[in-house]
């Protein structure tokens, strides 16, 4: 079934069956982000070896590296306000000027001088931070926003090695130099980036249905944002205090990936080695997460997905474990940890924030959420960092990233486990109870009610009980 030349793909996708507009809003969410990365990470695939900032023990690599966070840092900063104001006709076009940006800082990352190399690079993380929040909300706020979400955030997880095995290719195969490397990979996934940003642009509102079973997702302003954070403020610090080491542990694995590989005995030789390990992680990632749709009821959706977060600090510990008993190999290793790693991380981003803003029906949207935890989070990156370049320099990546696996799994468990336990527990105050949203169609805490036998249309043509009518199961 594909669009007639007489009706345009967003009338399509709003009358098509439901697998069919739903894979089609995934494949376009999973391609936007993919292409996102071929903007920011193909830097990594380059060593600069013997290059240093200005003189110092600083080496030019994690200057650059450190330099990007803090623009990245600064762009989810401004995506609080941003992506969580943005309104849906506006999305597409603030991410094509953003993405435009960043190429061009690429470019002047190829035309200056090394020493000055760290301003480009901090110009294109300020971009590029804010994409993410934008395609979010093309999507949460759904019934199937866990399958939307999950394909969403497999894409970083796949993107972020394949970019750079195209850049490894583009420095070995084609002799390009390290300076304009990161810009050609760039210009590469420049038109597929384009298109999908058209077919995402083109993805129908959230149904009646959608709303009833999910909340309305509305824009925030500040007085929203501040509730939001006063409302949940004891469970809300756990997370993020938990999210500041998590973000830290996965920019340290993206980063240094390429020197930890080589550690373990993995050299120049071995083509496409981060493809071929983040696919697979990728996939155990999708397949996870977007299992948590199979809950109908927000509160245990919620309560799943600490689960899974927890359960995937816990297999970084026994991973390492097994590396250092000689039962494992180092690229079995590095697939284990980042499997881990992403079951911790990824919910933050996408399905986490979108059931507890669910299941608590607060006014808002779960973009603010995930800004305001990558606010903290890549803080974190930058902290550990300078950590190591200064407080530890005299190790490898690899025995600091071992350690590091070691320290953070446990307390970060612990801090999960000990939000879990304040939201499972959590009943809004009377305060609280102003800000959430009216839900006169919803009874207490979770069952739904629908109306009457009248339908409303779900998304691919599927129709829902409207407002006041039997029952419905969650």
């Amino acid at each position: 079934m594909l669009p007639s030349p007489d009706k345009g793909l967003r009338a399509w996708m709003a009358q098509a069956p439901h697998s069919a507009a739903l894979g089609i809003g995934m494949l376009a969410a999973f391609t936007a982000y993919f292409c996102m990365y071929a903007f920011r990470r193909p830097f990594a695939a380059a060593e600069f070896k013997g290059l240093y900032f200005l003189g110092s023990q600083l080496d030019l690599k994690t200057a650059l590296a450190i330099s990007q966070v803090f623009g990245y840092a600064l762009s989810k900063l401004l995506g609080n306000k941003f992506c969580s104001e943005a309104r849906p006709d506006r999305r597409a076009p603030m991410m094509i000027g953003l993405i435009a940006f960043a190429e061009l800082a690429l470019v002047l990352f190829g035309w200056l001088p090394s020493n000055w190399k760290v301003v480009a690079i901090f110009l294109n993380g300020i971009p590029l931070g804010m994409v993410w929040g934008l395609v979010v909300g093309f999507l949460e706020g759904r019934r199937a926003s866990e399958i939307l979400l999950a394909g969403l955030s497999s894409s970083f997880i796949v993107a972020s090695g394949a970019v750079k095995d195209v850049g490894r290719s583009l420095l070995q195969d084609w002799n390009v130099s390290q300076s304009w490397m990161p810009a050609l990979t760039g210009a590469l996934f420049l038109p597929l980036f384009l298109l999908a940003t058209w077919i995402l642009n083109q993805i129908p509102p959230a149904t009646a249905a959608d709303r009833a079973e999910r909340s309305e997702r509305r824009p925030m302003n500040a007085s929203l944002r501040w509730n939001f954070v006063r409302q949940f403020a004891p469970g809300l610090a756990l997370l993020l205090v938990a999210y500041f080491f998590l973000t830290a542990y996965r920019d340290y694995r993206d980063t240094y990936g390429v020197e930890i590989l080589s550690a373990l005995g993995y050299g120049k030789e071995n083509r496409a080695i981060f493809s071929r390990t983040e696919l697979w992680v990728g996939l155990g990632v999708l397949i996870a997460l977007a299992g948590l749709n199979l809950i109908q009821n927000n509160r245990w959706g919620l309560l799943a997905a600490f689960a899974v977060m927890a359960g995937g600090l816990a297999l970084l510990s026994i991973a390492t474990l097994l590396l250092d008993a000689g039962r494992i190999e180092g690229l079995t290793w590095m697939l284990l940890v980042g499997l881990g790693l992403y079951l911790a991380y990824v919910p933050y981003n996408s399905i986490l924030f979108d059931r507890l803003v669910a299941s608590t029906r607060v006014a808002g949207n779960a973009v603010f959420a995930i800004y305001l935890a990558d606010t903290v989070g890549y803080s974190g990156s930058i902290g550990v960092q300078l950590y190591k370049a200064f407080g530890q320099s005299q190790i490898s990546h690899l025995e600091f990233f071992r350690a590091f696996t070691y320290a953070f799994s446990l307390g970060g468990a612990l801090l999960l486990l000990a939000s879990a336990w304040y939201f499972a527990r959590w009943q809004p105050t009377p305060r609280a109870e102003g800000l959430a949203e009216p839900a006169a169609h919803v009874s207490p805490p979770e069952a739904s009610t629908a109306s009457g036998g009248q339908t409303s249309p779900a998304p691919g043509g599927q129709t829902s009980p409207a407002p006041g009518g039997q029952p419905a199961s969650r």
